[in-house]
């Protein structure tokens, strides 16, 4: 083979990720048979979850489908799981594989009056303090019943579709130009430099209030977060039980989340606190205007369509009419047949975000079935169970909330929730023990999860968004804006665990 193709190769491999991940990669795959002829298939598998819990952490360098998936891959190679095993798994939360492929494409087509209610916030409200507790409680309620993702997408787009139009009129153009680079700063008039960059601060406290509002409304309900739909499917909770039983803790949560946001917004610190510049403002509430001008009867009945849907919807889940993978899809029929959407390619586009997940949560099952055939977490799992029965879920929430922040949050439930539910089945436990640890792990996955954008996939989405670079949001800057609420949720979240569980 010549030394070029040999280049191209390299090259291809994982694309674009850096040369000293794909080096790790390959490392990983060559050491683990080694591993696995020397110490042992438990030794083994335990450098497996720590391999994979490594691109899932990386995953700003290389989406961890393909890395974490080579893994997987091996592993079954070598005996560590059968695929009967992986297939099982994947059939036993094949609900939670319904939800991602139409729920989050459902909630896609919805997306108009998601924009239209976030808008209308913005410039409506003038008051910084209650325009951040709005943003934050109002993605809270709908991440409650819709998924998060798509409400952080919403938000994502407002903050693009502001931005975009300031820059061009601070660009010297009008708000309407067609073919403006928003990314590219030589352009605007010295003029427009300082009410810029308070407009990229005031951009990056709200979106950071807003996403931290999906993680407040995500953990409460059935469908705010795929593991809770998992682990409510493991325990055999409804919509309704579900929302009853993690009340005692998410209540809490949700009121000491939103002080938290009042709080930051009075004190001005970590980079909150900056108001809308007045000559921001000004345009945009032109540009409103103008759009408002614009609207149509049929614009206007499409709005109608998804709100009506959109009360469908909550009815569906919490009456708990079908699984929540087919309410998903009754909402993509509703909204398309009603609004027009009748060609494949613009149904395509909404499931663009849902599947690369869905196909990285089978590849979760894969590890989650390594671990199950080796017993990688009996000792784990023992060793807590022998704890005092008054302490186990505290124990559980601290345990899952460290590996979040680091990890995916659907991994560390799917291994957890496994565990725990074997031991129902074994009769180490009794139910109620079973439903106090199934709440902490919950809990522990969702809410101190927020302390980095690894944990929390809505934080990642923004990270990775289309506006962090306009708004100079980086890896270090959420961390640091996420720093208050991580020690807020966490800490009230592991009293109430401990009080009311």
């Amino acid at each position: 083979m010549s030394e070029s193709t040999t280049q191209a190769l390299w090259q291809n491999f994982l694309g674009s990720s850096p040369t000293w991940y794909k080096q790790a990669i390959v490392g990983f795959l060559l050491i683990n048979p080694l591993l696995l002829i020397t110490v042992g298939p438990f030794v083994t598998g335990w450098a497996l979850i720590g391999e994979f819990i490594f691109t899932l952490a990386l995953a700003l360098r290389c989406y961890p489908l393909q890395p974490g998936g080579l893994l997987a891959i091996e592993a079954i190679v070598l005996g560590m799981a059968k695929p009967e095993t992986v297939y099982h798994e994947a059939v036993t939360n094949f609900e939670v594989i319904l939800l991602l492929m139409f729920m989050v494409a459902g909630i896609y087509f919805m997306k108009d009056l998601l924009l239209f209610v976030f808008t209308k916030i913005l410039l409506t409200v003038k008051s910084k303090k209650l325009l951040s507790l709005m943003f934050s409680l109002v993605a809270a309620v709908l991440s409650a019943f819709l998924d998060a993702l798509t409400v952080t997408a919403v938000l994502i787009s407002v903050g693009v579709g502001f931005y975009s139009v300031y820059h061009k009129v601070a660009s010297g153009k009008h708000h309407s130009a067609d073919g403006h680079d928003h990314g590219n700063d030589e352009s605007i008039a010295d003029t427009h430099h300082e009410d810029l960059e308070q407009f990229r601060a005031f951009l990056r406290s709200l979106l950071m209030h807003g996403a931290v509002g999906t993680a407040l409304g995500g953990v409460c309900t059935l469908v705010g977060e795929p593991q809770n739909l998992l682990i409510a499917t493991v325990a055999g909770w409804d919509f309704i039980q579900f929302f009853l039983l993690m009340a005692p803790v998410t209540m809490p949560v949700l009121v000491a989340g939103l002080l938290t946001c009042l709080l930051l917004e009075t004190l001005g610190v970590l980079g909150y606190g900056v108001e809308l510049p007045i000559k921001v403002r000004r345009v945009l509430e032109e540009y409103q205007e103008r759009e408002m001008a614009r609207a149509n009867p049929r614009s206007n009945a499409k709005l109608i369509i998804q709100a009506v849907v959109a009360l469908i919807l909550v009815v569906g889940l919490a009456l708990h009419l079908a699984a929540v993978g087919l309410i998903g899809l009754m909402v993509i029929v509703l909204l398309t047949a009603f609004n027009g959407i009748t060609e494949e390619h613009q149904l395509g586009h909404a499931f663009e975000e849902a599947l690369p997940f869905t196909a990285l949560l089978v590849v979760f099952f894969a590890i989650v079935a390594v671990i199950h055939e080796q017993h990688l977490f009996t000792p784990v799992i023992d060793r807590v169970l022998s704890m005092d029965a008054s302490v186990r879920p505290a124990m559980f929430f601290i345990a899952n909330g460290v590996l979040s922040m680091i990890s995916d949050n659907v991994f560390v439930a799917t291994v957890y929730i496994s565990e725990v539910k074997g031991a129902l089945d074994a009769g180490e436990i009794t139910r109620a023990e079973f439903d106090q640890l199934a709440i902490a792990i919950n809990t522990g996955t969702n809410l101190p999860s927020v302390a980095t954008p690894n944990g929390q996939a809505a934080f990642l989405f923004l990270l990775t968004s289309a506006v962090a670079p306009l708004i100079r949001l980086s890896y270090g800057r959420m961390v640091i804006m996420a720093l208050p609420y991580t020690f807020v949720l966490g800490g009230v979240g592991l009293a109430a665990v401990s009080l009311f569980i």
